[in-house]
């Protein structure tokens, strides 16, 4: 239960750090698709972009909560077995 709850948090601190980022485009890209001739070479460029993320703590606290305890005892009961004899 605590494993999912951990997983639950993380994923909701990640999704809203990344619709807090500030991008901006810092460059344009361009792509020249080369013709069928073997003389003229085809180029790309990447657009390049700034982004800033925001920052993000992660920490611990303690807290005092209800849980339920568990109790455990001892019994005989009958299980089945299996005996396997090899091939010969």
């Amino acid at each position: 239960m605590f494993k999912n709850t951990l997983n639950i948090v993380i994923l909701c601190a990640c999704v809203a750090s990344l619709s807090a980022c500030d991008v901006k485009k810092t460059q344009e890209g361009n792509v020249t698709v080369p013709k069928f001739e073997k003389t003229q070479e085809g180029s790309v460029t990447l657009p390049k972009y700034d982004v800033k993320t925001p920052d993000v703590n992660v920490g611990t606290t303690e807290k005092t909560v209800t849980v339920p305890t568990v109790k455990t005892e001892e019994k005989t009961v009958t299980v089945p077995t299996v005996t396997v004899t090899p091939a010969k």
